[in-house]
C-alpha cells in the first residue's frame, strides 16, 4: 500500500471511530467493519493503467443522467463518449459541460453500436428501461440501469433472462445498496442487537414542488425540440405535451409514480439490511391530495407488505409511506423494529434505541389486581415476589448506539464505483438484475393493488406472481 493509501486509511479509520460508535466490548465491534468499509472507499487509491479505461455513454441526459455521468466520471480511468436524448437542448448541454466533439444521438441504438463504448448507463423514462437494457445487453454491453428496473413486473424475468444470457455485468441504480450506512445497519440487524425483527416502517415524505416533479420546464419545449415520436415508440399514439416529456414521473404511461420512484428506494434498503427476497402479499391505498396538475398518480400512498419467515428473517410486517405535502417538511428513514429495540436509519447514519422486556411479567398498575379483594391483593403480591426475584423484576437495560458515515462520503459514487469494478475484475456486482426486479416487484405490485383495490401475491423465490394476483 502506498504512502498515499496508509495516510487515506488513517484518516478514514479517524473519521469512522470518531463518530460516537460505541461497539468497542461487542462481538461486531472489531475493526473489520470500518476495514471492509475502508476497502470500499480506497479502493480506486491506485494507478490506473490505460487498459483500465472504460468508456461509456449515457442514454437520458435528465436529472439522474447528469448525476450518473458526475459519479461515473470520478472514477479513475473512466471516460465519457457518447450521450443520447431527445430534447436538443440537453444534447446541447452536453456539448457545453463535455466539449464540442462529444458524440450525440436521439437514437440510443447508434450508441450501441458503437465499438469503442464499453458500458451504457441507462437514465430515460420508466417506460424504456427494459427495452433498452436488452439491446444493449445483446450488443455485448455492461448496463447500468436506473431504478426501478422495469416499469411493469411483467417485464422483470425477461431483463434477468437478458443478463444471463449475455454475461454482461449489469447493475441497477439503487446507491443505498452500496451505501456503508446500509452495510453497518445490515450487519447490526445480524448480530441481534434489536432483538427478533417483527415490523418494518419506511417513509420518504417530501414537501416542495420540485420534490413532487413539477420541474422547470425549458422555454423552447416543442414538437420541434423534442423527437415526441421516438419517445412514444411502440405506444399507442398520444399527442404531443410536454408535460408527459418533462413531467414524466406523473403519468402512469411513462413512470411508475411514487411507488416506482420512492418505494422502490426503501424496498432496496430494507432487502439489503436484512437479506431478504421480498414479501408475499401486498396491498396499498393513497390518493391525489394536493398536486392536482393532471397527474395520474397519486402523492400521498402507504403499502402494506407481509414478509415470510425464511432463513435470513423471521416473519416481519413492512410499511412504506410516501407524503408528497408532508408537514414534516420531508424526510426519509427506515425504522427496524425488533423485540428488543429499534434500529433508525436516516440520512448519514443510524441510530439504535433499546427496550428490553423484563423476565418477570408485572403486576400492579393498569392492571387488574386493585379490582380483587385486598387480602387477594396481598397474597397475589406475595406469590408473584417469591416467583420472581428482584433481578427478574428490572428492566435489563444497554446503551443506545449511533453510527455516522465518514465525512465527504458518497454513496452514489461507491454504487458507481461498485459497477465498473465489477467490469474490470468480474466480481459480482451489489446490485444485479434479480436483486434489482426483487426490490422493484413489489413497488409496481403497490401500485397495481392501488388502482385495482385488490391484494397482490407474489412468490419473491420464483419472482413471479401468484393466482389471485394481477
Amino acid at each position: 500500500m502506498s504512502n498515499k493509501s496508509h495516510s487515506s486509511r488513517r484518516k478514514f479509520l479517524q473519521q469512522i471511530t470518531g463518530t460516537g460508535l460505541a461497539f468497542a466490548a461487542s462481538r461486531f465491534s472489531s475493526l473489520a467493519a470500518e476495514e471492509k468499509a475502508e476497502e470500499r472507499m480506497l479502493l480506486y487509491d491506485r494507478k490506473i493503467s490505460a487498459n483500465d479505461k472504460i468508456r461509456i455513454g449515457i442514454i437520458g441526459f435528465g436529472i439522474m443522467g447528469h448525476h450518473d455521468v458526475e459519479s461515473a466520471l470520478k472514477v479513475p480511468g473512466v471516460e465519457l463518449a457518447a450521450v443520447c436524448d431527445l430534447y436538443n437542448g440537453r444534447l446541447e448541454n452536453a456539448k457545453e459541460l463535455y466539449g464540442k466533439d462529444i458524440f450525440t444521438t436521439k437514437d440510443y441504438r447508434e450508441i450501441l453500436n458503437k465499438n469503442d463504448i464499453d458500458a451504457v448507463m441507462i437514465a430515460p423514462t420508466d417506460h424504456w428501461h427494459a427495452r433498452m437494457t436488452k439491446d444493449a445487453l445483446q450488443k455485448g454491453k455492461a448496463v447500468y440501469c436506473e431504478k426501478p428496473m422495469v416499469h411493469k413486473i411483467s417485464e422483470g424475468l425477461g431483463v434477468v433472462e437478458a443478463q444471463k444470457a449475455s454475461k454482461k455485468i449489469m447493475q441497477v441504480g439503487s446507491q443505498r445498496v452500496s451505501s456503508i450506512v446500509y452495510a453497518k445497519a445490515n450487519e447490526l440487524y445480524k448480530a441481534g442487537e434489536i432483538g427478533k425483527l417483527n415490523m418494518v416502517n419506511a417513509i420518504y415524505d417530501r414537501q416542495s414542488a420540485l420534490g413532487a416533479w413539477q420541474y422547470t420546464m425549458p422555454t423552447d419545449a416543442s414538437p420541434e425540440t423534442v423527437d415526441w415520436d421516438r419517445y412514444i415508440a411502440g405506444m399507442p399514439k398520444i399527442s404531443y405535451d410536454p408535460k408527459k416529456f418533462f413531467w414524466w414521473r406523473n403519468y402512469r404511461e411513462f413512470g411508475t409514480g411514487v411507488a416506482g420512484d420512492l418505494f422502490v428506494h426503501l424496498l432496496s434498503g430494507t432487502h439489503v439490511i436484512t437479506g431478504s427476497k421480498g414479501p408475499t402479499t401486498i396491498f396499498s391505498a393513497g390518493q391525489l391530495s394536493y398536486w392536482k396538475d393532471e397527474r395520474n398518480v397519486p402523492d400521498v400512498m402507504t403499502g402494506i407488505l407481509q414478509y415470510p419467515e425464511t432463513p435470513e428473517h423471521p416473519a416481519f410486517q413492512l410499511t412504506l409511506q410516501v407524503n408528497f405535502i408532508s408537514g414534516t417538511g420531508g424526510q426519509e428513514i427506515i425504522k427496524f423494529v425488533g423485540e428488543e429495540g429499534t434500529m433508525e436509519v436516516k440520512g448519514n447514519g443510524l441510530n439504535i434505541h433499546h427496550s428490553i422486556m423484563s423476565k418477570a411479567p408485572g403486576i400492579g398498575g393498569w392492571d387488574a389486581l386493585f379490582t380483587y379483594p385486598q387480602a387477594m391483593q396481598e397474597t397475589l403480591k406475595t406469590q408473584y415476589n417469591q416467583k420472581y426475584s428482584p433481578e427478574d423484576q428490572k428492566r435489563p437495560t444497554k446503551p443506545d448506539r449511533t453510527y455516522r458515515q465518514p465525512e465527504g462520503y458518497n454513496d452514489h459514487l461507491n454504487h458507481v464505483t461498485n459497477f465498473f469494478d465489477a467490469m474490470r475484475t468480474g466480481k459480482p456486482v451489489v446490485e444485479d438484475a434479480v436483486f434489482g426486479f426483487r426490490a422493484a416487484a413489489p413497488a409496481l405490485a403497490c401500485n397495481e393493488s392501488y388502482f385495482q383495490k385488490k391484494i397482490i401475491n407474489w412468490d419473491p423465490e420464483t419472482m413471479k406472481l401468484v393466482k389471485g394476483g394481477v
